[in-house]
């Protein structure tokens, strides 16, 4: 915690105002800039932390509910999956839907799905129970797209391009409290009254169901105070489509395939951001038996806080080095950092480096989402941002699920977590390598390429493969 907090002030304006140097980097700032991008964070802040909120809430009382419910173990694994398969499936088409349909229109859908989902919870019924699971799919891939789609296109509408990276790095910091806090309320809800029944084996209320009850309730406040500010937003061809004529539902994800493939820079994007979030899916799932030895109890929400205070550090960590180098350089030392730590994990026998090594992991987990937050902005094109986006977590969603139907040893899975870390900095490095080759790592701060610059790279790129034939 005092680690976290001297990177936290060492990240921020207070530091540059004590330093000699740093006083006029601060004055150069554009007052009326600097206002209005604080006045669009806090908008985004709300309701961003408003659905992390309820996602939080709900997380580590979903399996003991199924549990409670008397559900089998297989039971529970098909319920799982079913939530994973529906949130690579449903949630590729509906992210292409957000783009023409509008990120606040669809931030609402968010809210009303999910809250769905938090209504099923109630119900002692596995149909009603798997119904629950397949929305709840689709409102987490609404939840890792739109909600940054919105931000990083208002950001460049406002001419803020510069601060998307702050923007990230607040949102990942504020997040951690907030994981904190809901894991804090959740447990003391869900210890206020027993689970009773309404309805002896239909429905039930109380105990595990608290905490949905409380995420139910921020979600609603999440769909009023989008409603009421956030202003609507398209990816730059929402508006022409929708007044060439009706589009297709699948108009989205099909026209994101076809950008992605055409383009490498896309490409490898996806296939980096899906290797380090899979690593962390299967590091969430598989922390808790490599710590534990014996069947010894262990203090888990104080080793949960710990991992989401050095996830903070990595946040404020990022604002720090960021200013000394770019986001494609500094990406490939946090993918070879995690990968290090992955391996201490899998390779050590004393539990106290495991949790150094975690803690480490934690840290680089924090400066992954706003280096990788400012990568994606630069690259992926702002007329397919959300499709986008959705398609990268369909091999995210693979990974999950190998991980959920194999039987892998903690020791098995951490060696797949630094293999799989060790190709995402490799190719991290190929990146950086063709973004420097095409001179394009100037622009990283840029809020996103245009329909142009994918098209003139990717003739480039055809070019280049031409004189190499030759």
């Amino acid at each position: 915690l005092a680690v976290n907090c001297l990177i936290t002030f060492r990240s921020s304006d207070y530091w540059k105002r004590l330093m000699g140097g740093g006083q006029a980097a601060v004055e150069k700032e554009d007052a009326a800039q600097k206002k209005l991008w604080e006045s669009l964070l806090k908008k985004y802040l709300i309701v961003y932390l408003l659905a992390t909120l309820s996602d939080w809430l709900q997380g580590p009382y979903v399996y003991a509910l199924y549990s409670d419910y008397k559900y089998s173990q297989h039971d529970i694994a098909v319920l799982f999956v079913a939530g994973f398969g529906s949130s690579m499936v449903f949630g590729s088409f509906v992210g292409g839907m957000a783009d023409w349909g509008g990120r606040r229109l669809f931030v609402v859908v968010f809210s009303l799905i999910y809250a769905a989902s938090c209504v099923t919870k109630h119900f002692k019924d596995f149909r009603i129970l798997m119904l629950g699971r397949l929305l709840g799919g689709i409102a987490t891939s609404l939840l890792f797209s739109v909600f940054e789609a919105w931000m990083i296109r208002a950001h460049a509408d406002a001419g803020l391009k510069q601060y998307i990276g702050r923007s990230f790095s607040w949102a990942v910091f504020c997040n951690s409290i907030v994981a904190i806090s809901a894991g804090l309320v959740a447990n003391e809800a869900a210890e206020s009254f027993p689970m009773t029944a309404i309805k002896e084996d239909v429905l039930y209320m109380g105990g595990y169901l608290n905490p949905f009850d409380i995420a139910l309730v921020a979600l609603v406040i999440c769909g009023l105070a989008v409603m009421s500010m956030w202003e609507e937003n398209y990816g730059e061809s929402g508006e022409t489509t929708k007044q060439q004529g009706s589009p297709q539902w699948y108009d989205g994800l099909r026209s994101a395939f076809v950008t992605t493939i055409r383009s490498t820079d896309i490409f490898l994007c996806g296939i980096i951001s899906s290797l380090f979030e899979g690593s962390m899916y299967i590091f969430v799932f598989m922390w808790t038996p490599a710590l534990r030895e014996d069947k010894e109890d262990l203090p888990f929400g104080l080793i949960f806080s710990t991992f989401m205070v050095s996830c903070m550090a990595g946040s404020s960590l990022f604002s720090v080095l960021i200013e000394h180098m770019k986001g494609e350089k500094l990406a490939v030392y946090i993918f070879a950092f995690a990968a290090a730590s992955m391996g201490c994990v899998a390779m050590s026998n004393s539990q106290i480096t495991k949790f150094i090594a975690m803690l480490c992991f934690e840290a680089t987990v924090g400066m992954y989402w706003p280096v990788m937050g400012t990568l994606k902005g630069a690259i992926v094109p702002e007329s397919k941002r959300a499709a986008i986006y959705n398609l990268y977590r369909i091999p995210l969603n693979f990974i999950v699920l190998f991980s959920l139907l194999t039987d892998l040893t903690p020791t098995q899975s951490f060696s797949l977590n630094c293999t799989m870390l060790s190709v995402a900095a490799l190719l991290q490095f190929i990146l950086m390598n063709r973004r420097q080759k095409h001179g394009l790592m100037e622009s990283s701060e840029s809020a996103g390429a245009d329909e142009a610059s994918v098209s003139l790279l990717t003739s480039q790129e055809k070019k280049d493969d031409d004189h190499d034939v030759v």
